[in-house]
């Protein structure tokens, strides 16, 4: 409560759903399945690259010339 630092809910699983929905709900739905899949693989780079430190921007531009952000495995 006193750390503002903190995420409000701390599951990144529901916040990375909480943008396909918000997709959906604006949009009404997918126009294809194509689309959607394209969507959630696109969110999903972003998700990953933002949990693993990456500049979005960067790792967006660096994808789309062939390189794109690999995390480490553990």
């Amino acid at each position: 409560m006193n750390d503002f630092r903190v995420p409000f809910d701390n599951n990144l699983s529901e916040r990375d759903i909480r943008m396909i929905k918000t997709k959906m709900k604006i949009s009404g739905t997918f126009r294809t399945q194509t689309g959607a899949e394209q969507f959630a693989r696109i969110r999903g780079y972003i998700s990953t690259a933002r949990k693993n430190g990456q500049n979005i921007l960067g790792a967006i531009k660096d994808a789309l010339v062939g390189k794109p952000f690999i995390p480490e495995t553990a």
